[in-house]
């Protein structure tokens, strides 16, 4: 029996670059979608890449603890400082939820 290849045959063979990861560095896929007239970008966070991190979803006004698999959406036309972390359930039913969430008196506002 012969060992494991752990490279792939010859140095020219198609394969994925780094330019050509649509993933980035914290795995998951990248899509565009389109919400209330924007396009907005969107990437799925893998639950490892989170690891140490909480957020606070805008949908549900909830924490996302760190582990968890999630959402981050941004609007296209905007930089990294509008980026918000999304449960996958709340970006998926973000078009059924109310405009307001209703927070207690002493919840920050995220």
């Amino acid at each position: 029996m012969s060992p494991r290849r752990n490279r792939p045959k010859g140095a020219g063979s198609p394969g994925r670059s780094a330019e050509d990861d649509s993933s980035g560095r914290y795995g998951g896929w990248q899509s565009a979608e389109s919400w209330r007239g924007e396009d907005w970008s969107v990437r799925h966070v893998a639950g490892a890449s989170a690891q140490g991190k909480s957020y606070r979803c805008p949908g549900c006004d909830q924490l996302i603890p760190d582990g968890v698999p999630h959402v981050v959406a941004w609007p296209a036309h905007s930089g990294v400082d509008e980026r918000r972390h999304w449960h996958k359930a709340c970006w998926n039913a973000k078009d059924r939820r109310t405009t307001r969430v209703q927070r207690s008196r002493n919840a920050p506002r995220f």
